[in-house]
């Protein structure tokens, strides 16, 4: 990848310091009693969602219009499910399709530099000095993921011993930038809220390129915290608030799959 030298510095802005988590939930309200009896999906484009026939807007009152049937089909369903109040939490493809609409529709490029910054500091890039078994099991664990970076993405990760920072390489951090391309707002929420949740950029690149699966990258992010439970025992307070984690890391891995736009099959001759 060749890039001119005028561009450097830029770049080294952009991708520089801790991650700014750029993005805020749109959704954050009293919650307000359910005034609809009926949520269905329009079924032709611009998909949205339609309450006893009115189309649902986002909170800053645009027009919430999905990329696909699937996702509006799965934001209605949401929207079907509710009881008594509107409980967004319970509602994680609404949440996530209204920051996109938004929040990152309006700022493409510093979600995606954001996401950038986390791979500067990213969890995989800093290893345990001790005890030895722990450092094992994250080089057993994360290794094979970087290899697959600079294999695949071009992007060789420095590795250290301890919590000290280090800059990595421009081409390295140009590398994770490129795999967010094209910078397209539905997607790239979900990317943000799964990188968020690791703390890890790489992780989240290699699941949405099929490289890991939900479960594997999720189980990869928590290595530490797994080797602390294997010591001491599970904390109820802190299992709970993982499983919160979880549930919202694979919706925004299933919200990528919604968004995605699948070519029409060839007609058969």
């Amino acid at each position: 990848m060749t890039k001119s030298n005028d561009e450097t510095p830029a770049r080294a802005e952009a991708y520089s310091g801790a991650p700014k988590g750029i993005i805020t939930d749109t959704m954050k309200a009293p919650l307000p009693k359910r005034f609809y009896k009926s949520a269905t999906a329009s079924q032709t484009a611009p998909y949205q969602i339609l309450l006893d026939g009115r189309a649902v807007k986002t909170p800053k009152k645009r027009a919430l219009a999905l990329p696909t049937l699937t996702c509006a089909e799965a934001i209605a369903a949401e929207w079907a499910a509710q009881t008594e109040f509107i409980d967004p939490a319970s509602m994680p493809f609404t949440r996530f399709a209204n920051t996109a609409i938004d929040a990152v529709a309006d700022t493409l490029p510093d979600v995606a530099a954001d996401i950038v910054a986390y791979a500067g500091r990213d969890l995989l890039c800093y290893r345990a000095e001790g005890p030895a078994d722990l450092a094992r099991l994250q080089a057993a664990k994360w290794d094979p993921v970087l290899s697959w970076a600079k294999a695949t993405l071009g992007a060789d990760f420095e590795v250290v011993a301890g919590i000290m920072p280090i800059d990595q390489p421009l081409a390295t951090l140009d590398g994770i930038a490129q795999a967010l391309l094209p910078l397209e707002p539905f997607r790239l929420t979900a990317l943000h809220v799964m990188t968020t949740l690791t703390g890890s950029a790489i992780l989240t690149v290699a699941h949405t390129h099929s490289h890991l699966t939900a479960a594997e990258a999720w189980a990869a992010a928590h290595v530490d915290e797994d080797y602390q439970i294997a010591l001491w025992g599970v904390d109820d307070e802190a299992a709970h608030r993982r499983k919160l984690r979880a549930a919202e890391f694979l919706a925004a891995s299933t919200f990528i799959e919604l968004v995605t736009v699948r070519p029409m099959p060839e007609a058969l001759s």
